[in-house]
């Protein structure tokens, strides 16, 4: 198994990257989050998960290693390949994956492309305790915070204010202080929107 590569940086694309280390230069397959966290420089260090299939070898590269934990937690739900959990963790931050399968949130699991109920229900039904477990959530607070989101999210629509940006906006404010009440969410959105 191979833990990680260090190296030289030498082709970058939102997919993938090829690392050289020391004359070889590994192809490695990569997520969008692990993308947008790459440093400007050329040597890096990313941390890895090689599947093996009979008709391939593939390598698949983390910036973070709680990433690479996600990525094979998800590779454990039956239907779910090293495809689709790539594509959740380009779709979706790896908080918000872990948020999502914690408090059973098949909305936001389901709003991933290739994923549809039964495979969402599968998803949060496998991994809900494991989640809990190994992140140590409280489940109290997730659904708190989720029913704060939501309800911040539905009183400014009623404002007439577009969901998206308000779910980015929200967003941002619950990564600051996540035990936010729905008045301090929806104040700082209204002077962000």
């Amino acid at each position: 198994m191979i833990a990680h590569l260090q190296g030289k940086l030498v082709e970058k694309t939102p997919t993938d990257v090829v690392i050289d280390c020391n004359g070889v230069g590994y192809q490695v397959n990569i997520s969008l989050h692990t993308y947008s966290l790459l440093p400007e420089s050329d040597f890096i260090k990313l941390f890895t998960f090689l599947q093996v299939k009979e008709d391939a070898h593939t390598l698949f590269g983390f910036f973070e290693k709680s990433e690479r934990e996600i990525f094979k937690l998800l590779l454990s739900v039956s239907g779910i390949g090293a495809s689709t959990a790539r594509t959740m963790l380009s779709s979706l931050h790896p908080k918000q994956i872990i948020n999502a399968i914690a408090s059973g949130d098949v909305g936001t699991i389901q709003s991933i492309k290739g994923i549809g109920s039964k495979t969402a229900q599968r998803v949060i039904l496998d991994l809900k305790e494991k989640m809990l477990k190994l992140y140590d959530i409280d489940e109290v607070s997730i659904s708190q915070s989720n029913t704060n989101r939501d309800e911040a999210l539905s009183a400014l629509e009623v404002l007439g204010f577009v969901r998206k940006a308000s779910e980015k906006v929200i967003e941002k404010i619950l990564k600051e202080d996540p035990a936010a009440t729905v008045e301090s969410i929806i104040k700082q959105a209204l002077k962000n929107l």
